[in-house]
């Protein structure tokens, strides 16, 4: 019989699946849950120790690395994720040090059999002896620049430290560098999607500040609440509801207008688009390259009264091939991922500075090809997930080069404003440009930016 609580056995399974086949914690962790029975304490420790672990990943092995006096490279990568697990309930939870420690050792038995034990045994008990500020400072004093130094105690690559302070730079707010690190590694409320004349608003919620549909529940569970509304209410971040809005209440909408939502997968923004179209006439195609993402997208619009067609191509090839037709595009591209790093953790590791150039080759090349799709006076709402301004700031800027005054760029910074119930100072940025960043730190939402180009 294991020695090991249900909750950490199955937070280490899904660190293994992450570390070692590229896993997606956001999808396996919930089944994992499911099938090993875990009662709604244990799922919570199971969430808290999996994603406390991944976002902090980076801290833990600066503190195993100086604690063990050797490389993690020369670590077991099995016994080094359960040092990870035991050094993430030493330094960030509650829970009883010698629990911690005797449960991550047997866990690092199971892998790597009694020397492995008696190693992490050794590494464990030196980290436990002193407490996390004290292990913080060696961490700090272990780095070479300040940016590593950032990088360590806040758990994000160097280059993704310098890329956040040049985004931030471009608003005039550098100075909040270490508030979006530290955001990132905070777990995100809930946040809720009522789909625009489809669905109301449970009594016990509260409205987001931006949105006008999105909301968080005052308490009980979310999926009986999505289950009981038949596709209509949704788990969607507030940032993604404004991407979608964003496109719909640019300029006011004529009835008989054709939209597209180029890249569709997983489908959140497509319902959202769905429900906007059903109530203002118009109609919607929808497209995703991937099979199984096209199905998910066929799901998640399953709820919404409108017949969608969905198409299965390269978004650039359908494009390219619908000119002039479309009188909205959403081109919510595919990206480096760097504004949901509270969510998804894990990327903040799997991405690295060489993956930029291709994508925003590829990012470029979609938003050229949606404004060639787009009928005069149409509009496309070019959406990242990311604020690296290489994917942002820098491919609106080349299709603008290529088309020239054939395009003009919409404020989508007012759009959102109009939409907010909330001071609107929170939307305003300080570079002069039209397009919108919303941040973790200030807004509560992932890093969306969101740029708005109308054809002449």
């Amino acid at each position: 019989m294991s020695k090991v609580a249900p909750a950490r056995q199955v937070a280490f399974d899904v660190l293994r699946a992450v570390n070692e086949s590229d896993a997606y914690a956001n999808l396996l962790l919930p089944k994992s849950i499911e099938r090993a029975g875990l009662s709604t304490a244990d799922a919570a420790l199971a969430t808290e120790l999996t994603y406390g672990t991944l976002r902090r990943q980076g801290t833990y092995d600066a503190v195993i690395s100086i604690a063990a006096d050797r490389s993690i490279a020369d670590i077991d990568p099995a016994v080094l994720d359960a040092l990870r697990l035991g050094v993430h309930q030493l330094q960030s939870t509650r829970v009883a040090s010698h629990a911690a420690v005797n449960e991550s050792v047997e866990l690092a038995r199971s892998a790597g059999g009694r020397g492995a034990a008696g190693f992490a045994n050794a590494v464990l008990r030196r980290v436990s002896r002193d407490n996390p500020g004290d292990w913080m400072t060696r961490v700090s004093d272990s780095a070479r620049s300040d940016d590593e130094r950032l990088g360590l105690l806040f758990s994000h690559p160097v280059w993704i430290v310098r890329a956040f302070r040049r985004a931030l730079a471009a608003e005039g707010r550098a100075d909040e560098l270490e508030a979006l690190l530290a955001a990132d590694n905070s777990a995100p409320r809930v946040t809720m999607a009522a789909l625009p004349g489809l669905a109301h608003l449970p009594e016990d919620a509260r409205h987001t500040p931006f949105s006008p549909f999105g909301f968080r529940l005052g308490g009980g569970d979310p999926e009986s609440v999505i289950r009981a509304a038949d596709g209509r209410v949704r788990v969607q971040d507030e940032g993604s509801q404004l991407a979608a809005l964003a496109l719909t209440r640019a300029l006011p909408v004529r009835e008989g207008e054709r939209w597209l939502d180029l890249c569709a997968g997983p489908g959140g923004k497509t319902a959202m688009l769905a429900a906007e179209a059903l109530n203002f006439g118009a109609a919607l195609d929808a497209n995703e390259i991937s099979p199984a993402r096209a199905g998910l997208v066929r799901q998640a619009i399953a709820g919404v009264p409108l017949e969608v067609t969905v198409f299965e191509e390269d978004g650039r090839a359908l494009a390219s091939n619908s000119a002039d037709t479309y009188d909205r595009i959403l081109v919510d591209a595919p990206c480096t991922g760097l504004g949901a790093l509270r969510r998804r953790p894990e990327a903040r590791w799997r991405k690295s500075p060489g993956d930029v150039p291709e994508l925003t080759a590829l990012q470029t090349e979609l938003l050229s090809t949606a404004v060639s799709a787009l009928r005069p006076g149409g509009v496309v709402a070019y959406i990242t997930c990311s604020p690296h301004l290489a994917e942002t700031a820098g491919v609106v800027a080349e299709v603008q080069r290529e088309w020239g005054d054939a395009i003009i760029e919409l404020s989508a910074r007012d759009v959102i404003t109009r939409l907010s119930t909330s001071d609107p100072e929170l939307l305003t940025q300080s570079d002069g440009t039209a397009r919108a960043q919303l941040w973790p730190h200030r807004h509560n939402t992932d890093a969306m930016s969101i740029s708005l180009l109308q054809r002449a």
